[in-house]
Order: C-alpha cells, then structure tokens, then sequence
C-alpha cells in the first residue's frame, strides 16, 4: 500500500532508505528537539522500529518522497504511544530542513489524519511537540489540532478527535480517500 497526495508518495520504509534518511537525521539542525542527531546505526534502529510496529501495529512512521523525482526527504505517520497508562496514536513528521516551509509536512500529515479516522476508525490522534518548536506546532495547528495539555513540562500534547476533523473538512474527505491506493 502506498499514500499518493497532489505532491507526495508515502510510503512504508526499507531497508535501501538508510543513506538517505541518515542525511535527514544526522542533521542538528533538524533534529534540533531530540537530544542529539542519529548516529547511522540510530537511524538503521529507527527504520528497523518502524518495519516492527508495520507488523504489530498495523501502522508506522513511512518515508515521505516527492512524486516529481521519487526523492525521500523525510517521515510521516502514525505511531502507538502511552503516556500515564493510556495509549493514544500520535501523528508524527520529519522533513529534510531543505525542504522546510514548503507545506509538505502538513500535505503528509493530513493523508495520515484521514487514514487514521476513515481507515482505522480512530477517535483521536494527538502529537507530542516541543513548545519550543514553533515549526512542528504550526502544522500541527494547519492540520487541526489544538493545545490539549502540557506533558512532562517539556512537550505539549496537541490533539483532535475524528467529529472535529470532519466538520472541519467535510467534502475534503473523499477526495484524499480517493487518493489511498
């Protein structure tokens, strides 16, 4: 199964994404709200993580390409999260700082919005975020959701639930269905 959006193929990881990948997470800049960039045997756990949580959780973070040239310049998904002994699906995105304020993040991240609602028939995604990444809260706030609680003093859930995400798109819907191959 592939995602195609009007700019963008989503897709599950391989193994052959490691170059290409590492480039994205070996960057400081990028990876400015982790505790340091990847190593590349970092980024081959993370790549191998989500190929795992492909067969356990049905989901996972995919490589985001873009159409004109096939080139990977990031992840976007769906991953499983608990947090204070609830588990909630957190909608998630890195994209190559070279290709940042190019709306391709929230472009992704609509796609995952709709699948997990409409395919999963889930009742809620949230996002773990930085409050100091102002980046990361804008697309989180252009696809929807909402400052929801703090966590942990250093991130900020934001969130939305499925009733939300329709009335907001309404007719939208079936044309991104349309577009999950």
């Amino acid at each position: 199964m592939i995602i195609e959006t009007k700019r963008l193929i989503l897709r599950p990881f391989k193994m052959d994404d490691l170059s290409s990948l590492h480039s994205i997470f070996s960057d400081p800049e990028t990876m400015a709200f982790y505790p340091a960039p990847f190593s590349e045997e970092q980024t081959k756990s993370w790549i191998k993580r989500n190929l795992e949580r492909y067969q356990v959780d049905g989901f996972g973070l995919w490589g985001v390409l873009l159409k004109e040239n096939n080139q990977l310049i990031g992840d976007c998904g769906l991953v499983t999260q608990t947090i204070a002994d609830r588990t909630y699906v957190e909608i998630g995105y890195h994209i190559n700082k070279n290709e940042w304020s190019k709306g391709y993040a929230t472009e992704a991240a609509k796609s995952w919005m709709e699948y997990g609602f409409h395919t999963l028939g889930l009742n809620k995604l949230i996002s773990i975020i930085d409050p100091k990444n102002h980046q990361s809260i804008r697309v989180a706030e252009k696809i929807g959701l909402k400052k929801e609680q703090d966590l942990f003093i250093f991130n900020k859930i934001h969130s939305i639930y499925s009733d939300d995400w329709s009335s907001i798109n309404g007719h939208q819907n079936k044309k991104i269905m349309d577009t999950i191959l």
